[in-house]
Parts: structure tokens; sequence; C-alpha cells
């Protein structure tokens, strides 16, 4: 890493990987910009870090992603309370979703509109912030889901992550050679209220393990980080390259 990055803004802050990494973050001394749709979590989560850590900054702000006008007010707000923004890390994101044609279309809606359309909206907020700085780091949370389509309750969940993948490596090609930095975090199963939903596996990672290991690749800089890294490198190609019925029994 070429240097450090003491204010970090991350979205989808108040619980699952946006909170564990907040924690991690402040332990590091970082100062943080957490935003998030539920606010008393935001709050308390701010009272907690800024006890255990007297030295460092939280600011908090509520913020829905699909509120596009509002992600650029926030972002705004946060940089000037801040005095400038260092990384965003576009976290926010829903994991809900159903099958295909089983008449479940809004649900299934909410997840691409939140993923894609807000995930553009973050992006888009920060570089511009990034742009008048003439340095940053973006870091897109993306998932090893995004390798290959996914059957059932997370098809559109797993499309949307594709996409994520595809805007940040865009994004990383148009800023090559340049003061701006992009990676790819591509988690695998990391103990949240996301997969609390799921069937139990035994490759999950619970929160703690998997909040410091999504932070020691963040701060690697990498274009893209499987995380944890094992096993989750070797098994994303297998997953990538492996006929269907071999995916449809890992997924």
């Amino acid at each position: 890493m070429a240097t450090t990055r003491q204010k970090i803004l991350i979205t989808g802050a108040s619980a699952g990987l946006g909170e564990g990494m907040a924690r991690e973050f402040a332990a590091m001394g970082r100062d943080l910009a957490l935003c998030a749709r539920r606010t008393d979590r935001l709050e308390q989560l701010a009272t907690e870090l800024r006890a255990a850590h007297p030295g460092i900054t939280v600011a908090i702000r509520a913020l829905d992603v699909n509120d596009h006008a509002a992600v650029f007010r926030v972002f705004g707000e946060l940089r000037d309370e801040l005095g400038g923004i260092d990384r965003v890390i576009a976290n926010a994101g829903l994991g809900k979703g159903q099958p295909l044609g089983t008449g479940s279309f809004e649900a299934n809606r909410q997840t691409a509109e939140t993923n894609v359309i807000g995930l553009l909206a973050q992006c888009e907020a920060a570089l511009e912030i990034f742009h008048a700085q003439d340095a940053g780091h973006l870091v897109v949370i993306s998932s090893v889901s995004a390798v290959r389509g996914m059957r059932g309750n997370i098809t559109t969940y797993a499309a949307t992550k594709a996409a994520a993948a595809s805007l940040a490596e865009g994004i990383r090609m148009q800023h090559l050679r340049s003061p701006i930095a992009v990676t790819t975090i591509m988690p695998g199963y990391i103990e949240s209220e996301m997969t609390a939903q799921a069937a139990k596996t035994p490759l999950m990672t619970d929160a703690r393990a998997g909040a410091r290991a999504l932070v020691k690749a963040i701060e690697r800089e990498p274009a893209k980080a499987y995380v944890p890294g094992w096993p989750w490198t070797v098994l994303a190609q297998v997953m990538r390259f492996a006929p269907l019925g071999v995916v449809r029994r890992l997924s």
C-alpha cells in the first residue's frame, strides 16, 4: 500500500460487513464517515467507536442509496465534515430475492435497483470527490457469486454482483496510471444478517474474522480480491469453469 487512507466512508455501515469493517478501521485509528438507512444503529455504533477510540472522528448520516440525489449530497457533507475522503467503500446493498417466474418480481426489482443503480450513484459521487482531490480509493463490494449465474433465491443477487464487478473494472480501466485506485472485493460466505437466512455451510467465516480479512484485503488495494482468500480464490475458479451441475451443488 502506497499511502494511508485516513478518512474512510462506508455505506451500509449499520450492520453486517459494513459494521464489521467500521470496527476494524476504527481500531486502526482511521476517521470514519458511516452511512445507512437505520440511524438508530448507526448512532449506537458511533457512540461505541468514539468511546473505544477517542482519537478518531466518526461522522454519521442517514442514507438510502436509492435516493440518488441524497447520495451526492450526503457524500459531499461527509467530505466537508471530515475535511476530505480518502476511501469510499460502496458496501450498501440488498440480498433478498426469489426464483424468477414465481411472482416475486418486486423483491427482485428492489435488489436489482439497489445493487446496480444505487451502486452507480455511489461510484459517481465518490469519483466526483476523488477527481476534485486528484486522489482516492474506491472499493466496490461485489461477491463470489458474481463469477457465475446462480439459482433460486440468489439469481438476481448474483447478477447484480456480476454487474458490480464489471462496473468496478470499467472504472479501474478508466483510471489506470492515475492517482485514483479501484478495488473489487468478492466476499465468500461471511456471517452477517444477509447470510443468516442461508442454509448452514461449513465454508461460513465468522463475522469478526471476515471483517478482519476484508480490511486486510482493502488495505493492500489490489485490483480484485476474494475474501477470505482461502478457500474462495480457488473455489471461484472452480465455479467459473465447472459444468453447471457442479456449480449447482456449490450454490
